[in-house]
Formats: structure tokens, sequence, C-alpha cells
């Protein structure tokens, strides 16, 4: 179970279905393409039924019904590694793009975003700030290929977050992107869709 047959496409806080569509229209991989939004943060409405980080991860469990690549930005990325640990013989391949991933960067001197992220946005749940989990440990336990991209101009999520996630994510490969920002994986989507289709041709 090596090739994905559909590819998710998880965004960050931003919430916007749209931000991967530049890179998924750019992928010439054949599997049926599912850009998720989220509910509340943006242009996607609001669902009572979800009130935190697992409301999410549940919306994407629901999606994973074949064999599956995971492709998230930002924190779409600590929801897919949360989805891809509930179901490891669905995720084939994990792509992940300047995201916590749910481990502590404390020490990595990456700029705290939420603050002000909320202010500017108050529509968006204030579960938001209070999510805290660590998945460092669980993380090791992930034996699907999976490609980090980062940009060396990210201060949200600066090259040592995904040097950590590198070490902890036993199959993984790092691509640093010159003058990336958090936005990379919209702004630079031509750059990076060559890199998302060899890395999806990989075998896990």
């Amino acid at each position: 179970m090596s090739t994905p047959e559909k590819l998710i496409f998880l965004p960050g806080a931003g919430g916007n279905p749209a931000f991967w569509q530049p890179a998924s229209a750019a992928l010439a991989h054949p599997a049926s393409r599912c850009l998720l939004g989220w509910p509340g943060f943006g242009v996607v409405p609001a669902d009572p039924g979800i009130v935190g980080m697992d409301g999410l991860v549940a919306m994407v469990l629901g999606q994973i019904d074949r064999p599956c690549a995971l492709i998230a930005q930002s924190m779409g990325g600590v929801v897919a590694i949360q989805a891809a640990l509930k179901r490891p013989d669905l995720v084939t391949h994990l792509v992940l793009a300047v995201t916590s991933g749910g481990v502590d960067m404390a020490d990595l001197h990456a700029e705290d975003w939420r603050a002000a992220f909320l202010a500017a946005n108050p529509a968006v749940p204030r579960w938001l700030s209070d999510y805290r989990g660590d998945l460092s440990t669980a993380i090791k336990t992930l034996r699907m290929p999976s490609l980090l991209l980062w940009g060396d101009a990210d201060p949200i999520s600066p090259v040592a977050v995904g040097a950590r996630l590198q070490g902890l994510l036993p199959d993984s490969r790092l691509h640093v992107i010159a003058g990336g920002g958090h936005d990379l994986a919209n702004r630079f989507a031509g750059t990076i869709a060559p890199l998302i289709d060899a890395h999806l041709a990989s075998a896990a």
C-alpha cells in the first residue's frame, strides 16, 4: 500500500481550503484531491460540533477512506500528525510544511503567533490558543515517508523546527527553500510541486 489514491490538503490557522490550490493544480500525481478548510477559521462556516483540535482530527479521519497522503501547512500539520497516528494503515505519505507537528518549540526561537493572529481574526475559535499537545514521543512511531518543507525566512516555524521533526520521524527528508516564509506552500507552489510529486512516488 505505497501509492496514495487520495491527496488530502490541510491548511494552517487561516483555515482556507484555497491555500493549497496552486500546489494541488501543479501536481502531476493522478490521485484524487480533497482540499479541506477549517470550520469557523475563515471562509468556512463554523461547526458547533467542532470545539477543539480533536474535532479537526475527526474531520480529517472522516476523509481517510482509502490509501491517502496528508499534505499539511502549519497548524494543519499538527492535525495531520494526529490523524496519521490514528490511521497509519491508510496514510501512505506525509508532507509537512512549516509546522510544529505538535512538538515543543520553546527552545527553537520560534515566534509565538497566536495572540496577534487571534487579535486580527476575532471570529477564530478561542480554543486555538489553548492547545498545547506534545506529540514528540508518538511521532517516532510513524513509518510512512515524510517530506518536510521549510523556508529559511520563517520566524514562526524556523528551520530548526523542521530539523527536529526530521530527527523524530523515522523516514523523513527536509527540504529548505531559500526565501521561503510561512506562506511558502502557496507562494512557492511551482517549486514544491515537483518535490511533492517525487515524494509521493517513493515507496512506503
